[in-house]
Parts: C-alpha cells; sequence; structure tokens
C-alpha cells in the first residue's frame, strides 16, 4: 500500500492521507474546493467551487498514476440537492467515462464547502 501526496492538491486536514494506491487501484480521500495555493475555499457557488474540486481530484489521480478518465466509482457529497444540475454540468467534464456513482445531500461538509468527492480509480 502507497499514501499518495501532491502539492497540486490541498493537503489533508485531518489525520488522513489524500489517496492511498493498493495494487491497480487508487482510491482518494474527500476532496473539497480548497485552493492549493492559498489553503482557502475561493468560489463561493458551486460551479466554482465544482471545478476546484475537479482540479484537486485531477492532481491526486495524477500522482497516483491514474486519471479521471480511469475512474470505476465515485461518491459525491451537495450540501444542496438544488445544485445538482450545476454540479453534473462540471462534473460531466472530468468524469468522461461516466463512471458508477452515488451522490447524497448532507446537513454540513468541512470549512462550509457545498461539495465534497472521493474517487476510485484504476491505476
Amino acid at each position: 500500500m502507497e499514501k499518495i501526496f501532491t502539492q497540486q492538491a490541498p493537503a489533508a486536514i485531518g489525520p488522513y492521507s489524500q489517496a492511498v494506491r493498493t495494487g491497480n487501484l487508487v482510491y482518494t480521500s474527500g476532496q473539497i474546493p480548497i485552493d492549493p495555493a492559498t489553503g482557502a475555499i475561493g468560489a463561493s457557488d458551486i460551479t466554482g467551487q465544482t471545478e476546484q474540486v475537479m482540479k484537486n481530484l485531477q492532481a491526486v489521480l495524477e500522482a497516483a498514476g491514474s486519471s479521471p478518465d480511469r475512474a470505476v466509482k465515485t461518491l459525491c457529497f451537495l450540501k444542496n440537492m438544488d445544485d445538482f444540475a450545476a454540479f453534473n454540468e462540471v462534473y460531466a467534464r472530468y468524469f468522461t467515462g461516466k463512471p458508477a456513482r452515488s451522490c447524497v445531500a448532507v446537513a454540513a461538509l468541512p470549512k462550509g464547502a457545498l461539495v465534497e468527492v472521493e474517487v476510485v480509480a484504476e491505476v
């Protein structure tokens, strides 16, 4: 098992890794829309926050030797299900292979984020 870390995505804000690679799979931790350059959430809307989440996930996947098009499963958390359509517009540009997915609404996310996504992908 290999722990994955890249400075192109935000450092973990708790006792966990950005991702773990085992065998031919990589499991990412959930990414929220933190800009790794500032350590803060920049965008206030779901579109901007989803873009940052996708950039973070892409960086982590690439550091593990994978990419969004090799994703087999995603788990998506939205603060507000009314953001579902706008979230899907951004999501669809990154996950063109249409992996299996769950998407749920949650009461709250770390740092007041509107969205969090985790991925399982082939390496």
